[in-house]
């Protein structure tokens, strides 16, 4: 069975040639966005992006040409071709097509200089250098940060970080900021000085590093350092493809190597709602695996059958694994909108009588809960009481991004809601469902955090002291900032993970928010120049990745690694470091990680 397709303007042309007669044959596939028939085929159905289209009956050897488009886009790069594409035969056999090529990692760009500094991303505080070099081949220490790093360096194939023969580390208390820390190397021994176990844990970080990236010929002197935010994170979407949890552990570990230390944990959305939560076991025992025979088909899937679920032991192990990282996880549970896998599971949660036709920017019709319903609020609060529960960082993000325009507008119970509440708008009432399901999180001891639109609406947005995550630029993460709310910045524009490096059609990712290179990753203000007020507010950098296009666990690497560098450059370092700076640094992290 062979299968081909090249991509002209918005079209997919697609060429099948089967190895047998097929009688009937239905082709299925998903892709970026919303998909059109061109030619050569017939619609039989779509769910989003994903479409069935049927075939004429295939005769072996015969390669048959059909075409599929985009509707208002046109393809970026290879990622935008076919996904998991497979026949249904009129007997209801199932025929995977081979996998077209994927997971694309653009060539590094050659520094223009080599940087003449310490090698380590992010950079440090200061540094004083005595003029002295020590050679190391590993440290001794009895210290339990030590230990961590040590354990971290032996899973990443670092070799020995603590040895009996090591170079002296002495460990003391100082009155240093929080994850602050100061290193004085001096041929004889290292001194770490930090005031908790977060500054050890750094500057122990901080030794390893320097080991791997000066090849254990380390210059001498005195270090400082100190975070410049609380709030280092990196977002993982789990819900569009399923990383096993030994994926998140190496994920975390190249977090703590980059003094990262809040990992997001988006594993509900549209299409899979992934932990085994006890007070609604339906939901991810029918949303876990996607595809033929599925409640919900192979939408973003890299086969006609895949998926799978985490276990409260898993969510456990991801937490200790995360703590001895000195890393917190945040999870989040993605309503009103993105909730088509909920509302498929509970119908009850939506309004019978709606006659809207919103639709969301996934091409999904349906798939936002409705806060008119009395089973929407048994389902929203008995989530996020035994979500909340689970993680003990104490913060629930609750999601509220991209709701459709005009949600609930044809629904009589919604308006009658809006009447009774005096609201007016859609986001009047997301503003109120927001806000009602933060109190719940409130109530159960836990913050609320959520995307930046739960700001939105007459009544002030969501309220309740909670975080909100600004994603479709700096602005509204500003906006928030000014009315009063605590901000992570995470602008799409420059720290979306996810969009392709370059425009180059042989590259791979989205690129709805434009191409972010690992300059653009550092090419912004995370606080305005003009208004230095807003940094009580803006309390941290985040760096996203959405999974539409991953279909393999392998593809992740390639698209933070080397970005994810400006992320943590970004979010430790009170000044900013120059693009050929980051580049030659980026040359020499190459030897720290080989994912």
């Amino acid at each position: 069975m062979k299968f081909e397709c090249t991509i002209n303007g918005a079209r997919l042309d697609c060429v099948v040639t089967s190895d047998r007669d097929i009688t009937g044959p239905v082709f299925c596939t998903s892709g970026m966005t919303r998909m059109t028939v061109v030619h050569g085929c017939k619609m039989v159905t779509q769910t989003g992006s994903y479409i069935e289209v049927q075939l004429p009956d295939l005769k072996a050897g015969a390669p048959y040409a059909f075409s599929l488009g985009y509707d208002g886009f046109e393809p970026a790069n290879r990622a935008w071709m076919p996904l998991g594409p497979y026949l249904r035969t009129n007997d209801g056999e199932v025929i995977q097509l081979p996998a077209l090529p994927s997971g694309f990692h653009p060539a590094p760009e050659t520094p223009t200089k080599a940087f003449s500094g310490l090698k380590l991303i992010p950079q440090p505080t200061s540094w004083s250098p005595t003029g002295q070099r020590v050679l190391i081949n590993g440290y001794t220490c009895e210290n339990d940060a030590m230990r961590s790093v040590a354990a971290l360096a032996q899973r990443q194939n670092h070799g020995a970080f603590l040895r009996p023969d090591g170079h002296r580390v002495i460990i003391e208390t100082g009155d240093l900021p929080l994850d602050a820390y100061t290193l004085v190397i001096s041929p004889d021994d290292i001194t770490l000085t930090a005031a908790s176990t977060g500054g050890w844990f750094y500057g122990a970080i901080t030794l390893l590093m320097l080991l791997r990236t000066h090849d254990g010929d380390i210059p001498c002197g005195t270090l400082t350092d100190t975070p410049r935010f609380t709030w280092r994170g990196q977002h993982l979407d789990c819900a569009r493809h399923f990383y096993k949890p030994e994926t998140i552990h190496d994920l975390l570990d190249l977090m703590a190597l980059l003094k990262l230390n809040r990992f997001h944990w988006h594993f509900a959305d549209d299409e899979a709602f992934r932990l085994q939560v006890e007070c609604l076991p339906q939901l991810w025992q029918q949303t876990e695996m996607r595809g033929e025979g599925h409640l919900i088909p192979a939408i973003f899937s890299g086969a006609s059958d895949s998926g799978g679920s985490y276990s409260k032991d898993d969510a456990r192990a991801v937490i200790a694994h995360a703590k001895a990282l000195n890393i917190e996880v945040m999870p989040e549970i993605e309503v009103p909108a993105h909730a088509l896998a909920l509302a498929k599971v509970y119908p009850d949660t939506r309004d019978p009588d709606d006659i809207g036709s919103e639709r969301s920017v996934q091409g999904y019709t349906a798939n936002v809960v409705n806060p008119a319903m009395p089973k929407t609020w048994d389902i929203l609060e008995a989530l996020a009481t035994e979500v909340g529960a689970l993680f003990p960082f104490g913060l629930l993000h609750l999601g509220c991004d991209e709701l459709p325009a005009d949600t609930w507008m044809g629904s009589p119970l919604a308006k009658a809601l809006i009447a009774k509440e005096g609201l007016e708008t859609t986001q009047d009432l997301q503003g109120w469902t927001m806000s009602r399901l933060a109190q719940t999180v409130v109530k159960n001891g836990q913050r609320p955090a959520a995307w930046e639109e739960a700001a939105n609406g007459k009544n002030g947005g969501i309220g309740h002291n909670a975080i909100l995550f600004s994603w479709t630029g700096a602005g509204p993460g500003f906006a928030a900032a000014r009315a009063g709310y605590d901000v992570v910045m995470t602008p799409a524009q420059h720290v979306y993970l996810d969009m392709a490096h370059t425009n180059d059609i042989d590259d791979w990712g989205g690129n709805w928010a434009g191409t972010v290179s690992l300059s653009d990753t550092i090419a912004w203000d995370v606080i305005p120049p003009d208004e230095p007020e807003l940094a009580k507010h803006i309390i941290g950098v985040q760096g996203t990745f959405w999974s539409e296009f991953t279909t393999q666990d392998v593809q992740l690497w390639p698209m933070l690694v080397p970005r994810i560098l400006g992320v943590a450059s970004k979010g430790w370092q009170s000044h900013d470091i120059t693009s050929a700076d980051l580049h030659s640094l980026a040359t020499d992290f190459a030897c720290v990680w080989h994912a």
